[in-house]
């Protein structure tokens, strides 16, 4: 029982990280039906909610099964670290080009998970011409990330962002063992056979075959892990993001007068603020301030010593050393 991914040899060294804002996209209309899914989100549906009543999501719910197969082609895996939504959702508008028989058998196999869904006006509609329904279901998503997604993207894509840097660092430092260790509790990992197994009712057994695994966090995933593709796409594992559970607060409170006096107000806000990795742009946004002034405070911290980066993609995260934690949160650093 369960869901198991085999490694040989070469997918050891393949497994990578991803953000994808077509996914979240995705579970955002996913959660909109998932009661289970809202405690998190409560913040987020109050916002959405009169933007989310002026769509017609039921084409998209119709192929999104409580449990079963979701089309594939409707969410390719992303073929870099971060690409942009735009450039995702033009990937799935050509997915008839090659082959629109497997788009059908996709939507067919997706239909068929919900009882009555195939033989519905809209699901008929749908197999009786792919290409069309292509083309409907992605300018519906066009329109559920403009409503939906597209203006808390800069909390969202930070969270993610902040969450692939820390379990990077996890890889680095103990390998698959200690990164699968921390993504999921349904996650269990057999070194000697180099298996990962998601637990969960039916079984699925896929050899990665060389691909590798692409690890993607998501904020709207919660409390699932999904594990999937069928062959030939890349072999992906979605989990939730660390930190969800503050996503939505309130941003942090102005810094300490004494930490003011220490450094200034200014780098005294922005070290405050680095509760999580962010970029330069995002702190910015966060705290109202010029970007280039920030960045500025950005490099006196770093050169203090209070501040570390790491490059994801085109964008350098910035986060506090232990020294930056201790005077950011007046806790004395490790020994």
């Amino acid at each position: 029982m369960g869901f198991h991914f085999r490694f040989g040899a070469a997918d050891l060294l393949r497994c990578r990280f991803a953000v994808s804002p077509r996914w979240e996209v995705q579970e955002a209309v996913r959660t909109l039906r998932r009661p289970r899914r809202h405690a998190h989100h409560l913040p987020w549906l109050r916002r959405i909610r009169a933007a989310a009543e002026e769509l017609d999501l039921r084409p998209l719910w119709l192929l999104m099964p409580r449990a079963g197969h979701n089309p594939d082609f409707l969410s390719p895996p992303p073929l870099g670290p971060s690409a942009a939504f735009e450039e995702e959702l033009a990937r799935v508008r050509t997915a008839c080009d090659a082959d629109p028989e497997a788009v059908r058998e996709d939507l067919r196999r997706a239909l068929e998970c919900t009882p009555g869904a195939a033989g519905s006006d809209l699901g008929l509609r749908m197999l009786a011409d792919p290409r069309r329904a292509v083309r409907e279901l992605c300018d519906l998503y066009e329109q559920a990330w403009g409503a939906l997604v597209a203006p808390h993207w800069p909390r969202l894509r930070h969270l993610l962002e902040a969450d692939v840097l820390f379990h990077s660092r996890r890889l680095a430092a103990g390998g698959l063992e200690a990164l699968f260790d921390g993504l999921h509790p349904d996650l269990a990992w057999a070194e000697d056979t180099a298996t990962l197994s998601i637990r969960r009712p039916g079984h699925h057994d896929r050899s990665l075959c060389g691909q590798g695994l692409l690890l993607m966090p998501s904020a709207f995933v919660w409390p699932d892990v999904v594990g999937g593709y069928d062959p030939p796409w890349q072999p992906t594992l979605v989990y939730p993001a660390r930190g969800i559970g503050a996503l939505w607060s309130a941003p942090a409170g102005p810094a300490p007068q004494a930490l003011a006096r220490l450094l200034g107000r200014g780098r005294a806000q922005v070290l405050t603020a680095l509760e999580e990795p962010a970029a330069t742009t995002e702190l910015a946004a966060r705290l109202g301030l010029a970007p280039a002034t920030v960045s500025e405070h950005l490099k006196a911290l770093h050169g203090a010593g209070l501040l570390v980066s790491a490059r994801h993609g085109h964008r350098v995260l910035y986060e506090r050393t232990p020294l930056g934690i201790a005077l950011a949160t007046g806790t004395p650093p490790p020994a």
